[in-house]
Parts: structure tokens; C-alpha cells; sequence
């Protein structure tokens, strides 16, 4: 419409000028006013299409904050604040989709500050095992027991605050080092975070920093390296001084010399606490308590490294092609 007007105003001013009826200068004056009659319609257009977007977002808000979470805590739920941390899996078996089983009918008891780490093929039902002691799912059938009580029975609140978990890609938050290592426990002072710091072997980067504590961390981390974020996520665990803790990869993306930093961060974070860890780089677990073999949903194998290698079965097929196989 606006450049139809522009096109008459010119064809009819260019007419009248020929003919000496009109002057330039009005013909410009016209023009002009036709570019200021159609700039408010164009702004409504355009908030028309802002009103359209802003809607649209605002229904995906409402319907996330309508979502119900599948795992909802019991009305009667126990808080537990003073956990041991003793873990059992009790004839468990879970499917994400029914009809589709991840895990049959598995057993297993973590003794309070054992150190237990799980092992095997990548599908073969790690994560799911992590996932139901954080209750982020609960079990198709079976029960898994903290401190000898179904984990349905515990406050959310409870489980999940003494429980830590360290997981392959730690997320960090836009703010400040000191900020992103005291999440999670609120009033945390700088010497405490200092602490942490010290214990996860973080300190070693951090005070090579200009700022230190105080440097500025992009979202997600962006400007630290990978292993840098993981010793980040480390302190961040100790500081929170879990009973529970979980570790899920914690070292698989990160290079030797870091590797043996976050070692050394793991013997301070693991003592004295019930730990499962996840590992792919089987020397990362030599000395664990115990190791648990899963393959295809179910524990296959179980015992201490050197009795796994003795066995000559899963674990130790998996060790030899891990080091024996890269030679």
C-alpha cells in the first residue's frame, strides 16, 4: 500500500507539474506526507508480529511450568539428615519406555564409605543405575534402599542434599569462580571455598589467574579448559561435603597431566564417603573397593581388580583391549 501511494502521488504530481497546476515543492511536501501516514501502520505490523512471538514463548513457559514431574515426592516422605550412605539395589529391574527393560532384576549392596566403581560396554545399563540411586526415575519393579529404607520413603530435599555428583560434563554458571564453586551450599565464605579449592587441586590454575577467586566465568565454562571445569565441579563436591557421591565419567575427556591432578582431587573427595563411580579408562578404578561388570542389564562379574583379571572374563577382555589392544 505504501508503495502504491508513493506511485500515485508521483504519477499524479508529475501530471499536475507538466501541466503547471503544482510545484515541485508541493509534490514533495505530499510525498512526505504519505511516507508519515504509513510509518504507524507499519509499527502496529511490527508489534503485531512481536505480540505473535511473545506469545508463542509464553505458552512453551506456562506449559513447563505446568508440567507435573513424573517422580513426585510422597506426602509422608522422611527427611534424613544424618545419612551413612549405605546403598542396596534389591531385585531391581527399569525400563524408560515400558515394555522396554534397561535393567533386569539386579542386586547389589554398597557397604557405608565404600568405594564401588561400575564398569562395562557403553549401553549396557551404567547411567540407569546412577540414575535410580538419585532418584531422577523410579523403578519398574524391585526397590532401591538407602540406609536400609525405600528411596521412596526419603524426602527429595534430603536425598539429593547428601548426595554429590560429579558428572563427565560439569556446567558452569556466568559469575565469578568463587560463586560457581560455593552453588549449592548457601553461605559459603571464602575460606571454606578456599579450602575446596585447595583439596581438589583447583588451586593450582585458579591462582595463576589475575583476579583468582574473583575471575569472571563465561556460561557453561567457555573460557576454562575441560579439565579445568572438572576440578571446578570437584570442589564444588567437596564443599558440599556429600555423604552419597556419584562420579559419571569424571575424567574421560581430559589429558594425562590432568588426569593425575584430578586423581589426587579424587583420593580427598572419595574419603570417608560412599562413592559410585562410572569409568570407560579402566586405570582410573584399579583401586576401587570393588567393581561391578555390567553387560546387558545385569551384573556379570564383581570383585576387586586383580580378582576380575584372574577371572579372565568381561572385565578382563575389556582391560586387554583397552591397554593390551592400543599397543
Amino acid at each position: 500500500l505504501g508503495i502504491l501511494s508513493t506511485c500515485i502521488v508521483l504519477l499524479a504530481g508529475g501530471i499536475m507539474i507538466a501541466s503547471g497546476d503544482l510545484t515541485i515543492g508541493i509534490m514533495v511536501a505530499f510525498m512526505s506526507y504519505v511516507t508519515r501516514f504509513f510509518m504507524p501502520i507499519r509499527e502496529l505490523s511490527q508489534l503485531y508480529t512481536t505480540l505473535q512471538s511473545a506469545s508463542a514463548g509464553g505458552e512453551r513457559i506456562l506449559g513447563l511450568l505446568d508440567t507435573h514431574p513424573k517422580v513426585e515426592e510422597r506426602r509422608d516422605a522422611v527427611a534424613i539428615n544424618d545419612l551413612r550412605g549405605e546403598i542396596e539395589f534389591r531385585n531391581v529391574s527399569f525400563a524408560y519406555v515400558p515394555g522396554t527393560e534397561v535393567l533386569h532384576d539386579v542386586s547389589f549392596k554398597v557397604r557405608s564409605g565404600e568405594n564401588v566403581a561400575i564398569v562395562g560396554p557403553t549401553g549396557a545399563g551404567k547411567t540407569s543405575i546412577i540414575n535410580l540411586v538419585c532418584r531422577f526415575y523410579d523403578v519398574t519393579a524391585g526397590a532401591v534402599l538407602v540406609d536400609g529404607r525405600d528411596i521412596r520413603e526419603i524426602a527429595l530435599s534430603s536425598l539429593h542434599g547428601n548426595t554429590g555428583y560429579v558428572s563427565q560434563d560439569p556446567f558452569l554458571f556466568a559469575g565469578t569462580i568463587e560463586e560457581n564453586i560455593a552453588y549449592g551450599m548457601d553461605g559459603a565464605g571464602r575460606d571454606a571455598v578456599e579450602r575446596a579449592a585447595r583439596a581438589a587441586e583447583a588451586s593450582r590454575f585458579i591462582d595463576r589467574l589475575p583476579n583468582r577467586y574473583e575471575t569472571k566465568v563465561m556460561e557453561g565454562g567457555a573460557s576454562l579448559s575441560v579439565g579445568q571445569r572438572q576440578l571446578l565441579s570437584i570442589a564444588r563436591a567437596i564443599l558440599v561435603d556429600p555423604r552419597i557421591l556419584i562420579m559419571d565419567e569424571a575424567t574421560s575427556s581430559v589429558d594425562t597431566l590432568t588426569e593425575a591432578l584430578i586423581q589426587r582431587a579424587l583420593k580427598n573427595l572419595l574419603s570417608g564417603r560412599t562413592a559410585l563411580i562410572i569409568a570407560h579408562r579402566l586405570s582410573t578404578i584399579r583401586n576401587a573397593d570393588r567393581i561391578m561388570v555390567v553387560d546387558d542389564g545385569r551384573i556379570v562379574e564383581e570383585g576387586t581388580h586383580e580378582r576380575l583379571m584372574e577371572m579372565n572374563g568381561v572385565y578382563a577382555e575389556l582391560y586387554r583391549k583397552q591397554f593390551v589392544g592400543t599397543v
